[in-house]
């Protein structure tokens, strides 16, 4: 397994800039009108010409409740009837896209994000997924990655019977913190009963992976209350754990106005937080996988790392990165091939567009040899925290260290502050600098001095 992380403070200091999450390259900021549906109609023939298998993300925008952090699209509403029209626009997508797809085509990875996808009553649950696999050719016998995004507040065991029976086999739980207080600062009361008792439903049920989100920097938070909410989630002992730092930018997301800037942590109890989380969770036996994820060593991630087999995209780190990728619903995002598309952020457009025949896309971007190139090398880094530059070179027809000549001093003074090791042969990202991988990334994007700094969090 990879050298355990190395804490080094003062590089953290130096380096805690804001960048790119990099779940794709290049990001979404980058997107434009300028790719619209027609090329994701090419882009689904090529799809189906080649018979690449499928990865499909479908997102359920509504929530019962405002959670005052969040910067998700979603819909909040109490009343459940709003999902009916939407699901009608949801179901007719699904039969356009999958009309120009062939069903040799296997759905490898499913996954219901939001919003809240437990909003939707045991009724729509069953027709979606009815949809679904009427439409598309999903995995029987349990061997897909089906995932679905639960708020413990909006599901119980018979919800969790459901999902098992219509084929999920893997769940994600938002708690993001158990200390009262700060639940009450962020408008999301949720006990550790309630998260508890869909944990031992999961396992009981013979889910295969429990994943559970946590964020650092809430209004509130301590480093010793911080710490108390991760030892009780070890004690749950899910399969992947992700610590989220809170990037608090009110004037891009209105919820996070209701949030009082005089109570979040200072930045260096924020530090404190993350260092010792990691720690707990290291000393639980987690593996650092990067970018804020942690796994079990034997959960399928930590064992893809290990093989040189992780991938990153718009669901994170998957290793399903050898699947095209269609994102169904507001706002959702493709990437097939070299596009990347997303569907309208706006409910209304989005179902004003599925009424007039025409396809959701609002926006995209169609990958360059350049952006293929630098897509690769991210992709390497982020992923494997190592680069071979002879696979690039052999891959593209290039000279590394000449095609990023530009860069190679920058690369040189990171690995003289002890980020990177750097040789003729490539690179590997030491344990000091795994926290700051996306720093060592945003060396190779092309993008990022066009992009405002302020769209983005900061790398811890």
């Amino acid at each position: 397994m990879l050298e355990a992380i190395h804490w080094d403070a003062d590089l953290i200091r130096r380096y805690d800039h804001p960048g790119p999450r990099y779940t794709s390259y290049p990001t979404a900021l980058q997107f434009s009108d300028k790719v619209a549906g027609n090329a994701l109609v090419h882009a689904l023939a090529e799809s189906r010409k080649a018979l690449r298998p499928l990865s499909v993300y479908v997102h359920v925008p509504f929530c019962a409740n405002i959670c005052y952090y969040c910067g998700c699209n979603k819909v909040i509403t109490k009343d459940r009837g709003r999902a009916v029209p939407y699901l009608q626009r949801l179901h007719e997508e699904i039969s356009r896209i999958a009309s120009q797809l062939d069903r040799r085509q296997v759905v490898e990875q499913l996954h219901f994000g939001g919003g809240t996808p437990t909003f939707l009553g045991h009724t729509e649950l069953r027709e979606l997924m009815r949809q679904l696999r009427e439409n598309f050719t999903l995995l029987d016998g349990d061997s897909g990655d089906y995932g679905i995004e639960i708020d413990p507040r909006e599901a119980d065991w018979s919800t969790m019977g459901l999902l098992r029976e219509l084929g999920f086999n893997r769940v994600s739980l938002g708690v993001q913190d158990l200390d009262p207080q700060v639940q009450q600062a962020v408008n999301r009361l949720q006990s550790f009963e309630q998260t508890r008792a869909i944990v031992e439903a999961a396992w009981t049920l013979q889910f295969r992976s429990v994943n559970i989100d946590l964020i650092y920097g809430l209004p509130k938070q301590t480093p010793d209350r911080f710490a108390q909410t991760v030892e009780k989630v070890i004690e749950l002992q899910p399969d992947r754990l992700s610590l989220f730092n809170y990037a608090h930018l009110p004037e891009r997301f209105m919820p996070q106005r209701r949030i009082s800037a005089e109570d979040l942590p200072s930045p260096v109890a924020k530090l404190e937080m993350l260092q010792r989380s990691i720690e707990q969770l290291t000393d639980a036996g987690y593996v650092y996988i990067g970018m804020d994820h942690f796994a079990l060593p034997d959960d399928e991630l930590a064992v893809a790392q290990e093989d040189g087999m992780l991938r990153r995209n718009f669901q994170g780190y998957t290793t399903h990165g050898h699947c095209d990728l269609v994102g169904l619903g507001v706002s959702a995002i493709s990437q097939l091939g070299d596009l990347y598309c997303q569907n309208s952020s706006d409910l209304s457009r989005y179902i004003a567009a599925i009424d007039e025949g025409h396809s959701a896309v609002e926006r995209g971007l169609l990958c360059n040899e350049d952006d293929r190139i630098r897509r690769a090398v991210i992709q390497h880094l982020i992923c494997a925290f190592r680069l071979d530059f002879s696979l690039i070179e052999s891959t593209f027809n290039i000279e590394f260290r000449g095609y990023f000549s530009e860069v190679w001093p920058q690369l040189q003074q990171f690995a003289r502050d002890g980020l990177i090791s750097l040789n003729d042969k490539g690179i590997e990202v030491l344990p000091a600098g795994r926290l700051l991988v996306r720093s060592v990334c945003m060396l190779f994007d092309h993008y990022l001095s066009e992009q405002n700094s302020q769209r983005f969090s900061r790398v811890i």
